[in-house]
């Protein structure tokens, strides 16, 4: 009978607790399993990838992992197969205490996956084996007995704590068989089962003293464990009271961190014997070990102190169990539950779950660049937790799931801006007074080829003198590219043009690495004056971006250009006169010496000078615009025939310059205009008189040095007439054309001239009327020099008084 009706409670024990696991499960997660204690390493629990509907393959991609709060994992995923597998050894008893059986013990998990980011709480229910065995307080417990206690005396003893909960805790006491006591078996809320030992025949004090009987603590594991304990009785003359308590629980509150010997409460107890039987000591009865380096109870007050650190966050509550014993053996027992109050004594811990990091710029506001997870062991108010970020942080924290909070940017990133950002994230509680703690993250950013090089001037202007030389420098440009490495790496090149029909290439050349130009050839201001090209700066990002800048290339001028007159005509090619009116008065302009230059600026700055004259008072000339005047009233005593020399000049350095010859005839009849001729002659008389000097020296010596020659040879005919045949001068190679003649001197004399001789009609003698140049410019020795085409008939032939011309050609 008393069998079946442990059998039948432990059945309806059995679905209570399945019906509570039912509700804890949807209560306390979103999925739930269960697992016994002490089960090996890799044993699967069940298919969380099947039963939250996932694709294993994605787990490991989706960076799935499993966290649990305390400090050991337990648990984890099998990412091969999305198994939910045990890690490591699970002890109930250690995670859960001396629970009650109608109270499961759950392991909570939180499983997340990232990208996106999910999150399901799992619920894991430790199921309870049979590995552990009733164990009493004490391996002897002493009765003191009356022996004047009647039959059906009832007596306490301690009972058996099993460790273990439900089916497997202590479910039935045995008792050794004897003739004085029975065991009753009995169960309470309170102390659950325990035995009470029953006497069933009366003592005899003078017939055994002390009785030894052997108590059993049962479980009712498969198969059971069992405990055993020694109850030793004294028989005395009497005590038939035991103690007890004011109360048969005792429920405080205790701030956690309390220090020691603070003072917790203080049970007390009463026995209505007196003398050694009413004397009761306090003692811990069935308290697991950590409680007792917690708490103190003094034996003889009952009063519980505190000796070790309390923590709310390890235990938020204490359960113990007070025994008070008299001194006849009998005992009262008591509970005590110790409620601990969370003191804000924890700060906010911070983890970062996971982080991009570099962050490319074109990174578009709202990216999601890390996860963080943010956990305060404290509970309630103190609990609660803000998390924030600096005000001018480029980036916001958005809350997403349960205390999982993701950094998001908030505008476009640009590397060349800000290249790195160092972000402090700060979570505080809501405790009194708050606490807080710091997080810091250094994200780079990585570049990407948004930026193209820019000149740093809008456009060049380069200024090459004429005449440079190639290859010389001419200007460097500069493009910067403030994006990093490759893409800030900068290339020049020149744009294909072309500069009046020509490749720009032909003018100029750049280098490629450090923009400067260079001068291809020499350049001609007189030619060209200036032009422009365009230079492309290029970086070596992918794609490439490019800007050109426009460089102007300005040629400046140099003195290379004398000046060159246009009026009057040069000599040789025309032959020009201006007439000068006799009454002609100071001040009045004559003539004008027009030149121009081919050079600009000051290199062709013309100034006029008059270096000769005929009459060195009679003309002036202005220096800046040419214009040839009279100083003076002209008078008849003035000569005719005026001849002016002029030199122009430009302003260059240095400076160049070029002569011309004025012809002024003053006269008022035009008829006297044929005498000019003489005038064209006359013009080099004095610079001639020096070579007419050394050619009539030359040719008088000729003349006597041949006359010598031919009558030393006829002399030396008549003598030795073989000798003259046999000496007779050779004739050089050359051929010297009619009215041509050869002296060869020293070479100093390294120009050929060619001069008109002029004798009076019927005369023998070689008296001249003047002379006449044809050709002042000196001639290579290869070229002979001609008649002047412009020489008129009277020239060439007959003179208008009848006078013959005779020509003489020195060479």
């Amino acid at each position: 009978m008393g069998n079946a009706r442990i059998r039948y409670r432990t059945e309806l024990q059995l679905q209570c607790a399945v019906f509570l696991l039912f509700l804890m499960r949807a209560s306390f997660g979103d999925i739930g399993y269960s697992v016994q204690e002490e089960t090996k390493n890799d044993y699967v629990i069940g298919s969380l990838a099947k039963d939250l509907n996932l694709d294993f393959q994605v787990l490991a991609a989706r960076r799935a992992r499993l966290d649990y709060q305390g400090d050991r994992r337990y648990c984890g995923i099998d990412f091969n197969t999305g198994d939910f597998i045990v890690l490591e050894r699970i002890d109930r008893e250690k995670l859960c205490g001396q629970t009650s059986a109608d109270k499961p013990c759950l392991l909570h998990f939180e499983f997340i996956l990232e990208n996106p980011l999910e999150l399901y709480n799992v619920a894991l229910e430790i199921e309870d084996i049979n590995d552990n065995a009733p164990v009493f307080p004490k391996d002897v417990i002493k009765l003191e007995i009356s022996e004047a206690a009647p039959k059906g005396t009832r007596f306490q003893i301690a009972t058996a704590r099993d460790l273990d909960v439900g089916i497997n805790s202590v479910q039935d006491y045995r008792l050794e068989q004897n003739d004085n006591f029975v065991l009753d078996v009995q169960t309470s809320q309170e102390r659950g089962r325990y035995g009470e030992l029953v006497l069933k025949n009366a003592l005899d004090r003078e017939l055994h003293r002390e009785h030894a009987l052997l108590l059993t603590a049962l479980d009712g594991g498969s198969p059971p464990r069992s405990g055993t304990a020694t109850i030793h009785i004294l028989v005395m003359d009497i005590n038939d009271n035991a103690p007890v308590f004011s109360q048969a629980v005792y429920e405080v509150n205790l701030l956690e961190n309390a220090a020691p010997g603070t003072f917790v409460v203080k049970v007390s107890a009463t026995d209505k014997d007196e003398g050694a039987n009413g004397e009761i000591n306090y003692d811990f009865n069935h308290v697991p070990e950590n409680v007792k380096r917690l708490f103190h109870i003094d034996q003889k007050s009952g009063e519980i102190t505190v000796t070790g650190k309390v923590d709310y966050e390890e235990t938020p509550s204490y359960g113990m169990e007070i025994q008070a014993e008299d001194g006849g053996g009998q005992a009262g027992h008591c509970k005590v539950i110790i409620h601990v109050t969370d003191i804000n004594d924890n700060v906010p811990t911070i983890t970062i779950k996971s982080a991009v990091n570099p962050i490319p710029e074109n990174a578009p506001p709202g990216t999601e660049i890390a996860v963080i997870n943010v956990k305060d062991q404290d509970y309630g108010e103190n609990s609660r937790i803000h998390c924030s970020l600096p005000e001018d942080s480029a980036f916001e924290l958005q809350s997403s799931i349960k205390n999982y909070f993701t950094l998001l940017t908030t505008a476009g990133l640009d590397r060349e801006d800000v290249s790195e950002y160092s972000v402090t994230i700060t979570a505080t509680d809501g405790g009194s007074p708050p606490l807080s703690s710091n997080a810091h993250l250094n994200f780079r950013i990585s570049d990407i080829n948004d930026n193209p090089p820019v000149f740093d001037e809008q456009s060049y202007s380069a200024y090459v003198c004429e005449n440079n030389k190639p290859g010389s420098s001419v200007i460097t440009v500069r493009a910067r590219d403030p994006d990093w490495r490759q893409n800030g790496t900068v290339f020049y090149s020149l744009l294909s043009s072309e500069v009046g029909g020509v490749p720009v290439s032909s003018f100029l050349s750049i280098n490629g690495d450090t923009g400067v130009i260079h001068a291809v050839r020499s350049f001609d201001y007189e030619q060209f004056r200036s032009f422009k090209v365009l230079v492309v700066a290029r970086d070596n990002g992918s794609p490439p971006l490019s800007s050109n800048v426009s460089v102007s290339v300005f040629i400046t001028d140099e003195n290379d250009n004398s000046p060159q007159i246009l009026y009057p005509a040069p000599a040789g090619s025309s032959f020009m006169t201006e007439m000068v009116p006799k009454a002609a008065q100071a001040g009045s302009l004559v003539s004008k010496v027009i030149a121009v230059d081919a050079d600009s600026g000051q290199n062709a700055w013309l100034s006029y000078q008059m270096v000769k004259s005929t009459d060195p008072g009679l003309f002036t000339i202005a220096v800046h615009s040419g214009e040839i005047r009279t100083q003076r009233d002209i008078s008849e005593s003035d000569s005719m025939k005026q001849i002016l020399v002029i030199s122009v000049k430009d302003n260059g350095q240095p400076s160049l310059s070029t002569s011309c010859s004025v012809y002024l005839l003053i006269s008022d009849n035009l008829a006297e205009v044929p005498e000019l001729k003489d005038m064209s002659y006359e013009e080099n008389n004095s610079r001639l008189t020096s070579y007419l000097i050394i050619a009539l020296v030359s040719v008088s010596t000729f003349f006597l040095t041949f006359i010598i020659l031919i009558v030393a040879v006829r002399f030396c005919r008549r003598r030795k007439p073989r000798l003259l045949l046999d000496g007779a001068v050779a004739i050089p190679s050359a051929y010297f054309p009619p009215n041509y003649a050869e002296v060869e001197g020293a070479g100093t004399l390294r120009s050929s001239y060619n001069y008109d001789t002029y004798l009076t009609t019927g005369s023998r003698t070689s008296d001249f009327k003047f002379v006449s140049s044809y050709n002042d410019v000196t001639l290579p020795a290869d070229q002979t020099l001609k008649r002047s085409p412009n020489q008129s008939t009277e020239e060439r032939g007959v003179s208008e008084n009848g006078s013959k011309c005779a020509t003489l050609y020195f060479v």
